[in-house]
């Protein structure tokens, strides 16, 4: 099991879930200049993390069936957001609070190395992500998220993806045409 599965298992094990909520389409679950120390689950559907950059949205990250997502800004340090996050089709999610999750973490020491692999998953992921909007070229960022997470195609709207790859629709249109 990868270090998601896990830690998802481990809480639906000790029924540590402190609640479930139902977003509709386009419901927001955090907005920014707001707090929310809770870790969700996705169930069901799709959220996307996005920032307003002059007006314009920017797409951080997606959570879609089977992932984890949060504002990790606020889940970190208790202050408020820079980020949105909204659903993108009726999504369920479960939630934690991060007292709980975190008495859950510290709670011995395998949760503890638990909490290092999602974390180091995580800035890895970042790192890769950095890079390729640094230096690879339209077609490239394409290629390297579709073998990252195919599923994201199946998932989430392609106008969302082309905002997370930095490009118009039409340019993502034409590079999956090509």
């Amino acid at each position: 099991m990868n270090p998601i599965q896990t830690l998802q298992h481990q809480l639906d094990t000790l029924n540590l879930w402190q609640g479930s909520l139902t977003l509709a389409r386009h419901e927001y679950l955090h907005r920014a200049d707001s707090t929310d120390t809770r870790l969700y689950f996705v169930v069901s559907g799709s959220v996307r993390v996005f920032i307003l950059d002059e007006a314009e949205e920017q797409t951080i990250r997606f959570g879609y069936p089977g992932s984890f997502i949060t504002a990790l800004d606020t889940f970190i340090t208790g202050e408020p957001s820079d980020f949105y996050m909204q659903a993108l089709k009726k999504t369920t999610l479960k939630f934690i609070d991060k007292p709980a999750y975190m008495q859950f973490i510290e709670s011995n020491a395998e949760n503890v190395r638990l909490w290092y692999q999602l974390m180091e998953q995580l800035i890895f992921q970042q790192i890769e992500r950095e890079t390729d909007l640094l230096t690879s070229s339209p077609v490239k960022r394409y290629g390297r998220v579709l073998q990252r997470s195919p599923q994201l195609f199946q998932e989430i709207p392609h106008k969302y993806i082309a905002s997370y790859l930095r490009m118009t629709p039409e340019t993502l249109s034409r590079i999956k045409k090509s």
